[in-house]
């Protein structure tokens, strides 16, 4: 947790890469805000990196992929988390964390994945498909976590399959996900029609295009949650996390990340050498978490996130068995 003391000038220094400072003026008084509302709360904001570059990299204390939310929400020195994403993050939190205060900025910020399947959809699929066990992606909710196995995360989800030494999975309920990790491992893959709305929008269209473009002179990085096709035509496939961690290691002269949209103002901010190409398919439910929201819920301790202790006890289960994968 964030504890020196540090105004919304400092917050700017780390955003004016790409955020002008006649737009920061606007932002100023919710950042000052934030930060005394954190202090008077003994908050911390955990930021997803889909998150508007003014929550990433100003006032959010922890940032990531949903995998590294997650095992960071277990250590977090706090008595209040506000988690800058979408509902089934919040919900992953305060499994993990029972005895915190869970907020998260705006309620409407689902998740056309999650919202694609239930509980009562897994009951079936296991009644169908006998004994195998059933691998769930973090992108959903609780109840549905509940009636798992284990969890994954877009960035661990080939270590999870392996790990289990089956040759047939149950995976859901991200169809392309399952396609491109069936893919990899070679483990028949049964899933759900559910997709991302940012991720399935993409087309190998989209990325000739790019390349055409810029005379191939351009990286493509794909998200997983793309369609099979899709991450046929990029250079790399990855976890947010691990795009990331490919641009940090390898600083191509110029990349295209196949994700949503702020993903590469945030990372333009930390690799200035780096030229961002920005297809730009955009999260509504992300981008409910402004600052404006983030203050509302500190100054009001609304939009708590609860989950049922019969529900959450056995969805705990599933993520723990998941973290003890590395």
């Amino acid at each position: 947790m964030t504890t020196t003391m540090i105004t919304a000038d400092d917050l700017f220094q780390r955003v004016n890469h790409v955020i002008p400072s006649i737009e920061w003026a606007t932002m100023a008084d919710d950042a000052e805000a934030i930060l005394r509302l954190k202090r008077e709360r003994g908050a911390v904001i955990l930021a997803h990196n889909y998150m508007r570059p003014e929550v990433f990299h100003g006032v959010s204390d922890i940032v990531g992929d949903s995998l590294a939310l997650a095992r960071e929400a277990m250590t977090v020195d706090a008595d209040v988390i506000v988690l800058a994403g979408v509902h089934f993050m919040a919900e992953t939190a305060k499994l993990l964390n029972p005895s915190k205060t869970v907020l998260i900025p705006d309620l409407r910020s689902g998740c056309s994945l999650a919202e694609s399947i239930t509980a009562e959809d897994v009951r079936e699929l296991r009644h169908r498909h006998p004994g195998v066990p059933v691998v769930t992606y973090v992108n959903t909710s609780a109840a549905v976590k509940a009636e798992s196995d284990i969890c994954c995360t877009s960035g661990n989800a080939v270590s999870i399959i392996e790990s289990l030494g089956v040759p047939e999975v149950i995976m859901i309920p991200d169809q392309y996900l399952a396609a491109n990790v069936a893919r990899q491992t070679g483990v028949r893959v049964i899933t759900h029609p559910g997709a991302c709305e940012v991720h399935e929008r993409f087309t190998p269209g989209d990325i000739r295009q790019i390349r055409a473009d810029y005379r191939g002179d351009v990286t493509v990085l794909a998200h997983p949650e793309c369609p099979p096709e899709v991450v046929d035509e990029a250079d790399y496939a990855g976890s947010t996390a691990q795009m990331i961690s490919f641009v940090a290691e390898r600083r191509p002269k110029r990349v295209a990340l196949i994700t949503e949209c702020s993903m590469s103002d945030n990372v333009a901010q930390e690799y200035a050498d780096v030229e961002f190409v920005r297809p730009c398919n955009l999260c509504p439910h992300m981008k409910r978490n402004s600052l404006g929201a983030i203050r509302r819920a500190l100054e009001t301790m609304t939009n708590e996130v609860t989950v049922d202790p019969a529900v959450a006890v056995r969805a705990r289960a599933a993520v723990d068995r998941m973290l003890e994968v590395r």
